[in-house]
């Protein structure tokens, strides 16, 4: 047993034999990370569906698509919820590191449809209100409110299924 431990103690892990060994493969091993690149990935696509999808329904390019929140699928959930599959596919899913992700994509996605899917139906009231005060008001030319901010069950339900996907995916490929 001690001869496949190493000599860091972790089973199936080399530990470096310099500093400089140390520093290389630290600096280089965010490239190799399973989890952290599934969960960019999956963020990356479920930002390309909406940026392709709002040229597709309204025939405009939006920009703003590649980096804002809201809509569908929800890449708030796209990326946590690959994230949590990539480390549980690279860990087990019986670890303390995937109940960790689990929990904050659980957190995440409740956030997502509930906190600010309200938050975003509030900045309408308040923007509708704020419409409609007199010219005079010192309130009536202030910039509106961001409404689109939460996401629907659905978004966040769709989000999740690409984010398990892109996981799954990137698990056959990474073998």
């Amino acid at each position: 047993m001690d001869d496949l431990a190493g000599s860091s103690g972790s089973l199936g892990r080399k530990a470096p034999s310099t500093t400089s060994d140390l520093d290389s493969s630290s600096s280089l091993s965010v490239f190799t990370n399973y989890p952290l690149i599934c969960a960019l990935v999956a963020f990356a696509i479920a930002q390309l569906i909406k940026f392709f999808s709002t040229w597709y329904k309204e025939r405009r390019w939006d920009p703003k698509q590649l980096i804002g929140s809201g809509g569908m699928p929800s890449s708030h959930s796209a990326t946590v919820t690959a994230l949590a599959a990539g480390i549980g596919f690279r860990d087990g899913f019986g670890g303390s590191q995937f109940a960790t992700a689990a929990i904050l994509a659980c957190i995440v996605m409740y956030d997502a449809f509930g906190v600010r899917l309200q938050a975003g139906r509030q900045a309408e009231v308040l923007n509708q209100i704020v419409y409609e005060l007199p010219a005079e008001h010192p309130l009536a030319e202030s910039r509106p409110l961001r409404e689109l901010l939460g996401h629907t069950p659905p978004q966040v339900i769709a989000g999740a299924f690409l984010g398990l996907a892109a996981a799954t995916i990137g698990h056959f490929i990474a073998g």
